[in-house]
């Protein structure tokens, strides 16, 4: 049996803002099959607090970046927990990484920082006899990990595992925190935090740890080159060896569409026809005409990064060929109103909901007829794994994990019996719209489209193939064979 320690700023069901919390939260579970134990350490917010009524004391914690802090543990969702009780940094109005505005806390390199910490010293006996023998840092908030365990005090260390969601998000901070970070003189320099003169989270995780990974293959090699890279790719370059693209998975127990109470009419691949009563839901819900349009849906964070400028230019142009379009997600103010605007120029056609709603993006999935991923690069996403699994059928720019997940309706591929969805590229607005063009033209052949979601269903979009290959790295970073992580009969 192999100890993980799981370290991850957000985890769902407790807390979330992204795709991060979807995996930390349905990956432990997976492992279990696998010689994998994982215990997820995770900052005590407020929001948690509501949650895990029962926890108990592990340790006392004198200074933690400014103030007394507690170690707790608890259970909660099938999860091993380990809780960071410190109010004076966690314990704040807004959100996890803003406050109520939404601008970032000034203090978020303390607030990370200590979880990094906390990790790192779980690792050196904090809580005995709990020792992990692998940490598996997740994104920049967990970045200082690696570096905390490298330049830290011990001979015998757990081994260090950091894995990247998303590398736009870097943690960069100026070089006056690192005399407040518990790190040694040597520990700033390009072979530890150091970046560009200043102290770099997920640089130095990258740069620290035993092994890294990223979300899925074709994320991985973009990420080696300067267009992806965002002024890491050499770094990774260097690294290239120790980088694994591992395909995130969705939970199909959250994400089930036979039993999801989320929709009007739960259904499964037999009865795929009672999404027609999820549609009409959907099309009331944003004041859509209750007709026999395609109908598409966006649920997404609405940023330049997800393409949303993208599929604005051609919204115009998809309801004139009949579709309709359902919207629901926040984010860059100029978008929000461009998709606003596009609502109220086409009334009963584009309906735009701004905000998140969990129990709408369930319904979205399970009665619209496809799901727009245009995004400009998408380490794995979610959105289109869970399309395939409610038939939703995705439409998805070639990029990340988008171009690993959807096999596209091509000649060939319809001809094969084997699209899933359909690509485009290059990431512009003229390929979106042939992609929408093409999206239609095979919504009006009924045949061909029922036949692409019923595949989508039968995809295996779990976690078990990655989990499997997740437990095999853990073991070949403490030189065992990867056949000791065998699945367990």
């Amino acid at each position: 049996m192999i100890d993980v320690l799981s370290v991850s700023s957000e985890v769902y069901p407790l807390v979330k803002t992204g795709g991060l919390a979807d995996v930390a939260g349905a990956l432990p579970a997976a492992l279990s099959s696998y010689d994998v134990q994982v215990r997820t350490l995770l900052p005590f917010y407020p929001a948690v607090k509501k949650l895990v009524k029962k926890a108990e004391l592990v340790v006392e914690i004198e200074e933690l970046f400014g103030g007394a802090a507690r170690l707790l543990a608890a259970k909660h969702a099938g999860l091993d927990l380990l809780l960071i009780d410190a109010p004076h940094l966690y314990d704040r109005p807004g959100g996890i990484y803003g406050d109520p505005s939404g601008k970032d806390l000034p203090d978020n390199w303390q607030r990370f920082a200590a979880l990094s910490f906390v990790a790192a010293q779980l690792g050196q006996g904090l809580a005995k006899p709990y020792r992990p023998d692998v940490i598996h840092a997740h994104d920049w908030q967990a970045g200082l990990v690696p570096a905390y365990v490298e330049f830290g005090p011990g001979k015998k260390k757990p081994k260090t595992l950091m894995t990247v969601h998303n590398l736009a998000f870097q943690g960069q901070f100026g070089p006056e925190i690192f005399k407040e970070l518990h790190l040694p003189p040597r520990a700033f320099s390009m072979d530890g935090v150091e970046y560009y003169g200043g102290v770099g989270f997920l640089k130095a995780g990258l740069q620290c740890a035993n092994a890294l990974s990223t979300v899925s293959p074709t994320y991985a090699a973009e990420i080696r080159t300067p267009e992806f890279g965002m002024g890491l790719d050499g770094l990774l370059r260097v690294r290239a060896g120790q980088l694994h693209g591992i395909l995130n998975g969705i939970d199909e127990t959250a994400w089930d569409p036979g039993s999801d109470k989320n929709l009007i009419a739960p259904f499964r691949v037999s009865t795929v026809t009672k999404r027609a009563q999820n549609k009409l839901a959907v099309q009331n819900r944003f004041g859509l005409q209750e007709d026999g349009s395609p109908l598409f849906s966006v649920v997404s964070r609405l940023t330049w990064q997800k393409g949303i400028d993208l599929l604005a230019e051609n919204v115009d142009m998809l309801v004139s060929m009949g579709a309709q379009l359902a919207v629901l997600g926040s984010g860059e103010p100029a978008l929000e109103a461009a998709m606003q605007a596009a609502a109220e120029r086409n009334p009963g056609r584009v309906g735009t909901i701004i905000g998140y709603d969990e129990s709408l993006s369930h319904l979205m999935q399970g009665g619209t007829d496809a799901t727009l991923v245009p995004s400009r690069f998408e380490p794995c996403g979610l959105t289109q794994l869970i399309g395939l699994r409610y038939g939703c059928v995705p439409i998805v720019a070639r990029t990340g994990g988008l171009a690993d997940t959807i096999i596209d309706a091509n000649t060939m591929a319809l001809n094969a019996g084997v699209a899933t969805g359909i690509q485009f590229s290059p990431v512009t607005a003229n390929a979106l719209g042939d992609a929408l063009r093409r999206a239609v033209r095979l919504y009006h052949q009924p045949q061909v489209w029922g036949q692409m979601q019923r595949r989508g269903m039968k995809t295996d979009v779990s976690w078990g193939a990655s989990a499997q290959v997740y437990a095999e790295l853990y073991h070949s970073l403490l030189g065992r064979t990867p056949g000791d992580a065998h699945k367990d009969d």
